[in-house]
């Protein structure tokens, strides 16, 4: 099925501060990785997206700070807060879990409750993943900073057009710690444009692949896509405004047909 040519396995370099707000993040894990070192005691961040673990990783690269770790809750998590632990140091858990169960007839949904949440008067760097139950339709998960579990615990009563209630938990039930299933899909393309691995995503042309980049509606890595042309790299996460988010998981080598064989997930 494949041909003889070597596997496409570049990945996107690191992409520097965009803006002043990338730059103060960078500065802070800097000098967060002073202190814990400095003083031998742990530091850690809030939930940071893609991009911002990214950034955060290079900040502890430039400070020379190897002693961290990612950590959203369970291994597949997307938001996850840096962990900042020098040797030997006591450390604390700097997360905590909350279960969500809805009574009425429209069940909440995960932006319903991340908006109320959020409309406790939090910043989104105090909320990791969301996780729908698969078995319970009125259930939700929630991963979020130790020290807010308590005050969203007491203070959470409603979300969307639902009365809600909140339970804390020690830990993720055990068929959500292992993360979502998200099936693989393969395909093949001409090249690595960024319109045509997109057009393989949503399943549409590329002409109207290259309309939602031309919109404005396409992030890579959360920047925004500025062309059509623009190369696709493995691990790459698109983000299409309205649609959903998708993952590159892998470029593979050609067909017969000089096509490459990409496969990837949808959020």
């Amino acid at each position: 099925m494949y041909s003889s040519d070597t596997p496409q396995s570049a990945c996107r370099g690191f992409v520097p501060p965009q803006n002043d707000d990338e730059r103060r993040l960078m500065h802070r894990v800097e000098e967060l990785c002073r202190v814990a070192e400095a003083r031998g005691i742990p530091r850690y961040t809030g939930f940071l997206s893609d991009r911002e673990q990214s950034l955060a990783q290079a900040a502890c690269n430039k400070a020379g700070c190897t002693a961290i770790r990612f950590w959203g809750g369970y291994p597949d998590a997307e938001r996850r807060v840096l962990c900042i632990e020098p040797p030997g140091a006591w450390q604390e858990e700097p997360l905590a879990y909350l279960q969500f169960t809805a009574y009425g007839d429209k069940l909440p949904t995960h932006r319903d409750y991340l908006g109320s949440i959020l409309g406790l008067g939090l910043e989104r760097t105090c909320v990791g993943d969301l996780l729908a139950d698969p078995a319970h339709t009125d259930t939700f998960y929630a991963v979020v900073l130790a020290d807010k579990q308590a005050f969203i615990a007491s203070e959470l009563t409603s979300a969307g057009h639902s009365t809600v209630h909140t339970d804390c938990l020690d830990a993720l039930p055990p068929q959500l710690a292992a993360g979502p299933e998200r099936p693989l899909q393969e395909a093949t393309v001409p090249s690595l444009r960024a319109d045509a691995v997109l057009a393989v995503m949503l399943h549409t042309s590329r002409t109207r692949a290259a309309e939602y980049i031309t919109a404005g509606r396409v992030e890579i890595n959360h920047l925004p896509l500025k062309a059509a042309h623009e190369t696709a790299y493995a691990e790459d996460i698109f983000t299409v405004r309205g649609v959903g988010r998708f993952k590159l998981a892998a470029i593979g080598g050609k067909s017969r047909k000089d096509r490459l064989f990409i496969s990837f997930y949808q959020y």
